[in-house]
C-alpha cells in the first residue's frame, strides 16, 4: 500500500514521446496511447452497464445529458473540452493524446454500451464495478506513458500535483468527489460503484504505472 502511494510522476519509458508536443510520434507510441484510451473507454462502460453507478466524472455527464438530450459519450466529450479550459492556469502541455482522450473515450462509451452484460443481482454489479475501477486505472498507466499529452482530467491531476507536491492517488481523489457532487446537483445517478471509483481509481492509476514499469 505504502508503495501505491509513493507514484508521484508519471515514467518515461522506452516508447514514451521525448515531447508532448510531437506531431509526428512512433507507431509503437501511438499504438500504446490509443490502446490505453480504448481500455479506458471500455472501462468506463463497465461501470455504467454494471447498474451500481458511475464513476464520478460520468455522474457529471450525465447530469448534462438529462439536462440537454445528449448521449452520455457526447456529454463526456463536452465535459473533456470544458476541462481543458483549466489546464491554462496550471500551464498543462496538451498533444495529439489530449484530443484523441476526448474523442476516443466518448466514442467507446456510446459505442460499447450496447455490447456489455446488465447485471440484476447486486453482487455482481459491484464486481462489474470494480472490474471497471481496475482497467480505467491500468488504462491510466499505459496510455500517460506514451508522453502526448494527457487526457483532459489526467492533464488537470497532473498539473494539480505538480503544483501542491501531493500523491497522485491524493489528487486524483479530490478531483472525483468534486466532480460527482457536481453531478449529483444536476441530476446524475450516484451509487456504489461511484463511491467506489471516486476512492478506488486514484490508486488503481498508481498501480496502473507500477505495472506497466515492471512488465511494458
Amino acid at each position: 500500500m505504502r508503495k501505491i502511494f509513493s507514484v508521484r510522476q508519471v515514467p518515461r519509458l522506452e516508447w514514451s514521446s521525448a515531447t508532448p508536443l510531437n506531431l509526428r510520434p512512433g507507431l509503437r507510441t501511438l499504438f500504446y496511447l490509443n490502446f490505453g484510451l480504448v481500455l479506458f473507454g471500455l472501462g468506463e462502460s463497465l461501470l455504467i452497464a454494471s447498474g451500481a453507478g458511475v464513476s464520478p466524472w460520468t455522474v457529471l455527464a450525465q447530469g448534462i445529458a438529462l439536462n440537454t438530450d445528449w448521449s452520455i459519450g457526447f456529454s463526456t466529450m463536452v465535459v473533456s473540452f470544458a476541462i481543458l479550459l483549466l489546464w491554462v492556469p496550471l500551464k498543462q502541455k496538451p498533444g495529439i493524446g489530449t484530443l484523441l482522450n476526448a474523442l476516443i473515450i466518448a466514442f467507446m462509451i456510446d459505442f460499447s454500451l450496447g455490447w456489455l452484460p446488465y447485471p440484476t443481482i447486486f453482487d455482481w454489479q459491484l464486481a462489474q464495478a470494480a472490474a471497471g475501477v481496475m482497467l480505467v486505472g491500468i488504462a491510466s498507466g499505459i496510455y500517460l506513458t506514451a508522453n502526448l499529452g494527457a487526457g483532459p482530467r489526467d492533464g488537470l491531476m497532473t498539473g494539480l500535483q505538480a503544483l501542491t507536491g501531493l500523491p497522485i492517488a491524493t489528487i486524483r481523489i479530490a478531483l472525483e468527489v468534486a466532480a460527482v457532487s457536481t453531478g449529483w446537483y444536476l441530476g446524475g445517478v450516484v451509487g456504489a460503484g461511484t463511491l467506489l471509483f471516486a476512492f478506488g481509481v486514484g490508486p488503481c492509476v498508481a498501480i496502473g504505472i507500477l505495472l506497466v514499469k515492471k512488465f511494458l
